[in-house]
C-alpha cells in the first residue's frame, strides 16, 4: 500500500484523469482508483469528497445529478477546460518530481 502522505499532492491529478473522458460519481471513482493501482492505493472517502469540493470550487470540475438509482440521485463529476490545463501542469510537475526523487533511490 502507498502511504497517503507520499501521494497526497497528486490526488487531484488522479481524480481529473478519471473524469477526463467520462463523467463519473464518487463510488465509481474510488473503485477505479483501487483497481487501476492494483490495490496499492485506496483513497479514503473523506479525501475523495474534500478533493471534489476543492476541485469544483477552483473550477477544475463541475458536478451534476445523474439518473436516480434506488431512490437516491448520484452526483456526477466532469472535468472543465481549466481542469484539463491543471491536469497537464500536474503531469509535468510529476515528471520533474519523479526525476528528482529517482536520483536518490538506489538499491543497497
Amino acid at each position: 500500500m502507498i502511504s497517503s502522505d507520499g501521494i497526497r499532492g497528486y490526488n487531484d491529478m488522479i481524480i481529473l484523469f478519471l473524469v477526463m473522458h467520462e463523467a463519473s460519481y464518487g463510488y465509481e471513482i474510488s473503485k477505479q482508483i483501487k483497481e487501476l493501482s492494483e490495490g496499492k492505493y485506496i483513497m479514503k472517502e473523506t479525501t475523495l469528497y474534500s478533493a471534489f469540493t476543492r476541485l469544483e470550487k477552483n473550477g477544475m470540475i463541475e458536478s451534476f445529478y445523474g439518473d436516480e438509482t434506488n431512490g437516491k440521485r448520484r452526483t456526477y463529476y466532469r472535468i472543465t477546460e481549466a481542469g484539463i490545463g491543471y491536469y497537464k501542469e500536474k503531469c509535468e510537475e510529476w515528471e520533474l518530481t519523479k526525476d528528482v526523487v529517482e536520483r536518490f533511490v538506489r538499491s543497497i
